[in-house]
């Protein structure tokens, strides 16, 4: 057994722990909360298992589920960064790019690099595992959003431009799930007015 290679991640799964600590803005389904980090990516990766048929072209499950379980990882020191946030967004980029260059760089090289290659694949949105994920990262909020009556899209005024802008690129991974999402979760909220209208 290589020691320092085990003792390397170790620190990186203690490390990852306070994922759970990161809060974002989408509650739970039952609105008594807003869920963390860790839960959208257990969430996700749990989805991509359940709904990987719908994807415009076939995927690695299991290539998919661990680039979504890694991808938010950089919120350890970047912080959750608002979807509909513009001013955050301004420097998301560089403040993730940081954080992945300490995280990763705590495991062992051979994984650190593997899990830096993954999450600049989701990045770059080019493949069709980091085209998938994407639509997991987009669907995932807007179902939650959706069972909780609309709750934080209410709270934040948020207009169905903003929605339609932030999931411009959900259909590249599943045209299905967007055309799901736009009809059974996202127009019945503006409907309701937890949506607002441009």
């Amino acid at each position: 057994m290589d020691k320092d290679r085990l003792d390397r991640q170790i620190e990186f799964i203690r490390e990852i722990d306070k994922e759970k600590s990161i809060g974002r803005q989408t509650y739970l389904a039952d609105a008594s909360r807003k869920e963390d980090d860790a839960e959208h990516a257990w969430h996700m990766a749990i989805m991509t298992v359940l709904l990987s048929e719908y994807a415009n072209e076939k995927i690695d499950v299991l290539r998919t589920m661990t680039m979504l379980l890694i991808h938010d990882l950089v919120e350890i020191d970047a912080g959750d960064t608002y979807a509909y946030d513009e001013n955050a967004k301004k420097t998301q980029r560089e403040r993730e790019l940081k954080c992945a260059d300490r995280i990763f760089s705590i495991l062992p090289e051979d994984q650190g690099k593997y899990m830096r290659e993954l999450w600049e694949e989701f990045e770059a949105q080019e493949t069709p595992e980091a085209k998938f994920a994407r639509t997991m990262d987009n669907f995932q909020p807007v179902i939650l959003n959706d069972a909780s009556k609309g709750k934080s899209w209410a709270e934040k005024g948020v207009h169905l431009s903003q929605i339609l802008k932030r999931n411009a690129r959900t259909g590249e991974g599943s045209e299905e799930l967007w055309k799901y999402s736009y009809e059974k979760f996202i127009m019945p909220n503006v409907k309701k007015g937890n949506i607002k209208e441009d």
